[in-house]
């Protein structure tokens, strides 16, 4: 017999089995001995009084001992010999564009501009030591794309959701743990990312296809509205029939090809501002209501957001227990990122709070036309740059100086490793960003008393939320709107936003594909 139970327990009893399972038995009115087996289907905290709640629901087996769960089953069968859909980018809209087409039968060939995860780490290691940006190998570009050093959120609000449980059990199935199936808010951690990426290429590498590395994309040709060729380092032009451009939010280039070679693409709207530090200690103390987090509860995060001035203000990517990251593509440039290890165990909780960016604010770049967006982060980029130290040195203000325009005499410990200048952020920042910043600040410290406080840090820039851009597509067949055989995909086409909802976009651009043919 199956039976779904709903309970609602203190931290320590949802800790170990041996405190909940006796609850378990006695609300079914069993014994122990009588539960064969169980499976947690969802586990969320409630946070919002001092008594903290964990909402659990289990699916519990009584009275068969034989029972097994069953795992879902991928078919990544061998397309060696399968007819070939080329893919530009390793990010999780690629990989899973890549390991979907071998399910379908059809063999996926991979071009990666950046190297392997292994060899990435080298270059990101000289970023955070020796300030070197590699602009083909760094936070953004490289084997698993950004996601790959990152928090590994697996949360999304994205209604293409049909395939969310696909995505999280092939994560699974490739080494992430048991408990993202049913985590409200779940999450890999950056140091068990890397060895998943592995994973899942040996996956497409075994089932027949092929992955290559340092493989830029430098141009794509067209014959008659549809996809032709394109050309890897400037010296291989490689006919295709299907094409799909999974190539994340930073790879610029890629649009000044499409842009070059008049395959239209749009501006649209994204999100700008800086990444706040604080203490963990003190969010904690305000999330969960007390001096010090209980040790059965993880290190607490936030989710923000506000309307100022007609426009919204907002944490993006919380990492709880996490490092600031230097995150530039070019070394005239200071982008900052988030992550967080799988504990969350860092002493530091960071988050972008950036501020929407609409077409009006890009009055001064309307020459560049559909590519204005990138030039305004380009532009603010190398603010940051010129307000900042050496080389990847970020401009850096106590949070309550910038939101009273003092200047930070000094500046509070950081995560950031390459290091940080004092810098009035309120003065160079874009009037239409900082001001708004500001009042939002404001506005979060009414949400979370406490939140405004020169223990915090905020950092110059946050600019690669998402894409200025988008390639539009068909809604039917997923192609672009005027070119056959091309498909745009995940984060850099505006079509995502985030690790799963770029790996659903990909499974859907698959699908078509396979339909198509």
């Amino acid at each position: 017999m199956q039976k779904e139970i709903n309970l609602i327990l203190r931290p320590k009893q949802v800790s170990d089995k041996k405190f909940f399972l006796p609850i378990v038995a006695k609300k079914l009115n069993i014994s122990i001995e009588e539960i064969s087996q169980y499976k947690i289907i969802k586990k969320s905290i409630d946070a919002r009084k001092p008594n903290i709640k964990i909402n659990l629901k289990l699916l519990v087996i009584i009275n068969e001992n034989d029972f097994v769960f069953e795992n879902t089953l991928f078919d990544y069968q061998d397309v060696s010999n399968k007819e070939e859909v080329t893919i530009i980018g390793t990010g999780p809209a690629g990989l899973f564009a890549a390991l979907r087409l071998i399910e379908l039968g059809l063999k996926p060939i991979l071009f990666e501009r950046g190297k392997n995860v292994s060899e990435r780490k080298l270059d990101i290691a000289k970023i955070n030591r020796e300030q070197i940006v590699n602009s083909d190998s760094n936070y953004a570009f490289g084997e698993g794309g950004a996601g790959t050093f990152s928090d590994g959120k697996l949360y999304t609000r994205s209604k293409k959701r049909g395939s969310v449980k696909r995505i999280l059990e092939i994560l699974n199935l490739h080494g992430a743990s048991q408990e993202i199936l049913y985590e409200a808010h779940p999450h890999i951690g950056t140091n068990k990312l890397t060895g998943i990426i592995k994973a899942i290429r040996e996956t497409i590498l075994n089932a027949g296809g092929e992955i290559h590395f340092s493989s830029k994309l430098t141009d794509i040709k067209t014959v008659n509205n549809a996809v032709k060729s394109i050309t890897i380092n400037n010296n291989q032009e490689i006919n295709v029939k299907k094409l799909i451009l999974a190539t994340g939010h930073s790879a610029r280039d890629v649009y000044e090809i499409l842009h070059k070679n008049k395959i239209l693409i749009e501006s649209k709207p994204f999100a700008i501002g800086v990444r706040v530090e604080h203490p963990q200690t003190l969010v904690d103390s305000i999330q969960y209501h007390c001096e010090i987090r209980s040790d059965y509860l993880p290190a607490a995060s936030y989710n923000l957001v506000k309307q100022i001035d007609e426009r919204g203000v907002y944490s993006f990517c919380m990492c709880p227990g996490g490092f600031i990251v230097p995150a530039a593509t070019e070394q005239n440039q200071i982008v900052v990122n988030g992550m967080s290890p799988a504990k969350r165990d860092s002493k530091y909780a960071n988050s972008g709070i950036v501020v929407e960016i609409k077409q009006e604010d890009l009055n001064d770049f309307e020459k560049f036309g559909a590519l204005a967006g990138v030039k305004y982060q380009e532009f603010i980029e190398n603010l940051a740059h010129k307000n900042g130290g050496e080389g990847q040195i970020a401009p850096a203000q106590r949070l309550k100086d910038f939101v009273e325009d003092k200047k930070s005499e000094t500046l509070p410990e950081t995560s950031y490793h390459p290091g940080v200048k004092s810098s009035e952020i309120n003065k160079w920042l874009p009037k239409n960003i900082s001001k708004r910043l500001q009042k939002g600040f404001v506005e979060f410290n009414k949400s979370m008393k406490g939140y405004l406080t020169n223990e915090a840090i905020i950092l110059g820039v946050e600019s690669r939320t998402s894409s200025p851009v988008r390639i539009p597509r068909n809604k039917e067949t997923l192609e672009h709107t005027q070119i056959k055989g091309l498909y745009p995909c995940g984060e850099g086409a505006g079509y995502a936003g985030g690790i799963v909802s770029s790996a659903v976009d990909g499974e859907r651009i698959a699908e078509q594909i396979k339909n198509i043919i």
